[in-house]
């Protein structure tokens, strides 16, 4: 009796045809848009603060257009494919009929997703590539991690007992592009400035670095990003991106007497010293 019932059964589907297909793809198209709507919409991020911050955003938001899409296609046709061929009563012994790949369809299935992979890839090396470019006019700023608190160095900038200048918080000219030389006492801890996309580890023994350009005035979090030990989470500081006058009278403050700095620093006023007193909190 089962086989009889079994047999009355055909151990095919119908074949999926062209108004059907152009359904699903119409499906997937208006998924697509709506999901890289949202996608594009979604504040994944912290305030940009540099000029690199802008390069790498924009290479997250090409990722995000290229790889919904890929995700609505994958989905679409695994539930098409469960809801259409899935097992129904009565089927339960029937196989499912011998066939051979389809070689057309496994090349193109094998050779579009190479050459995005390859082209996202290559954007994405000509991105990092742009944000490690040396600027004109640069400055360096030596930045030291330690369990479990960072500490900055202004080598261009000596006091009055002709030492380098050095701080707890990090100030930073706007639009004054910068390197940052990185290097750890203890163990290995991550520089990270999130306002600027750009992390580094800071390795005993080795000098790492990587540039900067603060395009945004304020105040933004400096983390280390590395477990570094138990008194990790607390080893945050704050970076101060500030105007010409007032980095001006930072240095000034911390005593430098060198020509340029010093005399702009009186120029810089209430709103200067504001910045200097907020950085020492």
């Amino acid at each position: 009796m089962e086989e009889q019932h079994a047999s009355q059964h055909s151990p095919h589907r119908a074949p999926v045809t062209r108004p059907l297909v152009l359904r699903l793809l119409g499906i997937g198209v208006v998924a697509a848009g709506i999901g890289i709507l949202i996608g594009l919409e979604i504040p994944w991020f912290p305030p940009e603060a540099a000029k690199q911050a802008h390069t790498i955003d924009t290479l997250y938001y090409v990722l995000i257009i290229v790889t919904i899409p890929i995700f609505v296609l994958v989905t679409t046709v695994v539930l098409f494919s469960v809801w259409r061929w899935r097992m129904r009563p009565g089927e339960e012994r029937l196989e499912g009929p011998p066939i051979h790949g389809n070689t057309q369809l496994e090349v193109i299935w094998t050779a579009l997703p190479s050459a995005l992979i390859a082209a996202l890839v290559v954007y994405a090396a000509v991105a990092l590539h742009d944000i490690g470019v040396k600027k004109a006019g640069e400055e360096t700023i030596g930045v030291t991690g330690q369990q479990f608190e960072w500490s900055f160095s202004y080598p261009g900038y000596k006091d009055s007992q002709g030492q380098t200048i050095v701080t707890p918080e990090l100030y930073m000219e706007l639009n004054k592009p910068v390197v940052f030389e990185i290097h750890a006492v203890d163990v290995i801890h991550t520089f990270w400035v999130p306002a600027f996309r750009i992390q580094e580890d800071a390795v005993p023994g080795i000098t790492t670095s990587f540039r900067a350009t603060p395009d945004r005035l304020g105040t933004y979090p400096v983390v280390c990003n590395q477990l570094c030990g138990y008194g990790h989470s607390t080893m945050r500081t704050t970076l101060h991106i500030v105007t010409a006058a007032q980095f001006s009278l930072f240095l000034a403050e911390h005593g430098y007497t060198g020509p340029g700095p010093t005399a702009s620093a009186a120029s810089a006023g209430a709103p200067a010293r504001h910045a200097s007193k907020e950085g020492s909190q």
